[in-house]
């Protein structure tokens, strides 16, 4: 099927998608698979093109976080500190990396493919959010550049989770570390910070393994979607921690049931 919109504006609607979604726990990934296929885009480049936007949206993160992050960077070799949590960072995303290493072509080809599952899992994480939201655990932890080994670790298993498309990163991460007994805010900031490698990985092995499919007729494409990301995540990013604190997770819980609900409303109008 021939996509109904032209090709610059299918990337910069999935860059604001991108975007809007990867910081929050709901899923970016299912998003932007639920996009493309409403939008009749084919796999092969959109895939990879959703991967590399990523990046964009990391760079969001980064700038937002500079100072506190070049501070790390300049105090390694003095402060235990500062390489504490380089450490707890590099440890949290091991698992994941592990599993993406192993599982990376069953994960593409087969679960990604699965836009029921997609769904699905958009449903159930809503109302493990909404439940979490409302019975978390009093937290112990308040500091997400000092999270002890255990935690981090712990919250990388949790991270595991979403490799199913419809999961969310970021809302399998935070909500592990609020159930192990981190502050909601802490565990949304290392969430950030968690996604700084695990994308960076994720780019890395996606581009290699789909190089001969990237000319130079899409490096238009790949920079709208990036500009957009990066921009509509300057956004999230720095109003994504205020709100959690005001509103909790429960906001994003509702958000998934209606995607979710909305996506299996429309695989049943046609049939799928």
């Amino acid at each position: 099927m021939e996509s109904p919109v032209p090709d610059w504006i299918a990337a910069v609607i999935l860059g604001l998608i991108e975007g809007l979604t990867e910081f929050i726990p709901v899923s970016s990934t299912g998003h932007l698979l639920l996009a493309k296929k409403v939008l009749g885009l084919p796999s092969g480049f959109w895939d990879t093109f959703s991967v590399m936007i990523q990046l964009g949206a990391i760079l969001a993160v980064v700038v937002i976080y500079f100072q506190r992050l070049w501070g790390v960077l300049i105090r390694l070799p003095s402060d235990p500190k500062a390489r504490w949590f380089v450490a707890s960072v590099l440890i949290s995303v091991l698992p994941s990396m592990a599993i993406a290493f192993v599982a990376h072509d069953f994960i593409k080809t087969v679960l990604f493919e699965s836009v029921g599952l997609i769904c699905v899992m958009l449903i159930g994480g809503g109302l493990v959010l909404l439940v979490v939201d409302r019975w978390a655990p009093a937290p112990e932890e308040h500091d997400a550049m000092q999270l002890t080994w255990k935690r981090a670790l712990g919250i990388g298993f949790f991270q595991c989770l979403a490799m199913v498309p419809g999961v969310s990163r970021s809302g399998a991460t935070m909500v592990g570390g609020v159930l192990i007994g981190v502050d909601r805010r802490a565990a949304a900031e290392f969430s950030f910070f968690m996604a700084i490698p695990t994308m960076v990985g994720a780019f890395a092995l996606d581009f290699w393994e789909n190089k001969d499919v990237l000319s130079g007729d899409y490096l238009g494409l790949i920079a709208i979607g990036f500009v957009v990301a990066f921009l509509s995540g300057l956004v999230v990013v720095k109003t994504m921690l205020d709100f959690i604190n005001r509103f909790g997770l429960a906001p994003y819980g509702w958000w998934r049931i209606a995607a979710g609900v909305i996506g299996l409303g429309v695989l049943y109008l046609h049939g799928q």
